[in-house]
């Protein structure tokens, strides 16, 4: 829609886009109806002067054609090179449709900021696959053939349906990303191609109460960081990474009867979604192992020096290690993971209110009404890991 205080622009999320109509004359001249561009301003008076000044492009630029088109004496007389020369537009509407490694760039330089390196590897990762399947290719010639091709290239590396999800979610967020930004007339054909989604997926098994039980007590007996880690991911079931990059300081009121850790992003490591930010209840294993941690002689800030040692949490080492320890306690299946689809279960097993366990294991919970107000208070969501501990202790 056609602002109505400056001609020939719209706004879109509060900034200016140039449309303008290509006359009906000139339609043989270009692959679209329209021409729209970003203006890549708010400013109203900033999109009035580049809008007169683009206008007066286009409108010589369109009396050049068609003086070319015109028949006069001497028209077939002229060398080629002076066709050639004829005045071409400047700026930003002639431009031909990104290249999907242009809109990676574009993605990357408006979305990532402030996002972890994964989300940048992630990104790369998605594009450099299209690149090799299909070839570099403006947005726009990219077709339905290629996103069929794109899929059986991950295929035929031997990618599981979930890596192959996430490499079409990054690539049709870099496409779509950039077809809204710049207000590109172009369907996307990588949206709903088919695939076996659970194609080699490894379904994760919650470890059974008893053997969280039996790890514990070796975790009490071994008694060094390792064994903190472990114990302190099995009874609260935060996810590994968020716990090796912990702080001591964010162990709070240890000495009270409501202990707790809290769960906040750090430049060495940054939680997986927005409902990641949460405060998690200490109880059973994970009180035990914060008190150790809190108290260790080590003089360092982290939780955890040994997997600190860099610009990021270790995670990936940690996963290694400890996975590799767990495996003699465990059913095959089972993972360092597992830990968190067991504390979801034995919240269940005290039917605990779901979102309740989501705030607990910071889930992300559905409806636009959960983002209201600031969550349960720390004491209601201590009644219920207390009710899951003394159901665990039950169990002995």
């Amino acid at each position: 829609m056609q602002t109505k205080s400056i001609r020939h622009t719209f706004i879109r999320d509060g900034r200016f886009y140039f449309s303008r109509r290509v006359p009906n004359d000139l339609a043989d001249h270009y692959k679209t109806t329209r021409i729209v561009r970003a203006l890549g301003t708010s400013s109203s008076s900033e999109a009035r002067r580049l809008v007169a000044a683009i206008s007066a492009q286009l409108d010589t630029y369109w009396a050049t054609i068609r003086l070319e088109r015109m028949t006069v004496i001497g028209h077939e007389l002229r060398v080629q090179s002076a066709v050639d020369g004829l005045a071409k537009p400047v700026g930003l509407f002639v431009e031909p449709t990104l290249t999907v490694s242009a809109a990676q760039s574009l993605y990357l330089s408006l979305k990532g900021k402030g996002r972890p390196k994964s989300f940048k590897a992630a990104a790369d990762r998605a594009t450099s696959y299209l690149i090799a399947a299909c070839g570099e290719k403006p947005l726009d010639h990219y077709t339905r053939a290629d996103a069929l091709q794109f899929r059986n290239f991950l295929v035929a590396r031997g990618l599981r349906g979930s890596s192959i999800t996430r490499n079409f979610s990054h690539l049709n967020a870099i496409i779509n990303f950039a077809v809204s930004e710049n207000a590109l007339e172009l369907k996307n054909p990588f949206l709903g191609v088919y695939y076996d989604r659970a194609a080699g997926v490894i379904e994760r098994k919650p470890i059974p109460v008893e053997d969280i039980r039996k790890i514990q007590e070796v975790c009490e007996r071994q008694d060094d960081d390792l064994r903190w880690l472990i114990a302190l991911v099995s009874d609260t079931g935060m996810r590994l990474a968020e716990a090796a990059g912990l702080l001591k300081s964010d162990f709070c009121d240890l000495g009270t009867s409501l202990p707790y850790v809290v769960m906040q992003p750090h430049p060495w490591r940054t939680l997986k979604t927005e409902s990641s930010n949460r405060v998690v209840p200490l109880v059973g294993a994970s009180f035990w192992a914060a008190k150790r941690i809190t108290s260790n002689a080590v003089k360092s800030q982290y939780a955890f020096p040994r997997y600190n040692k860099g610009p990021q949490t270790g995670a990936g080492s940690a996963s290694a290690a400890l996975n590799k320890w767990i495996r003699d306690y465990v059913p095959k299946g089972c993972s360092m993971h597992s830990f968190r689809h067991s504390m979801r279960d034995r919240l269940r097993s005290v039917e605990c209110p779901s979102d309740i366990v989501d705030q607990i294991g910071g889930w992300t919970t559905q409806g636009v009404g959960q983002s209201y107000g600031n969550g349960y208070p720390l004491d209601v969501k201590m009644k219920w890991m207390q009710s899951i501990e003394t159901r665990h202790q039950n169990l002995r």
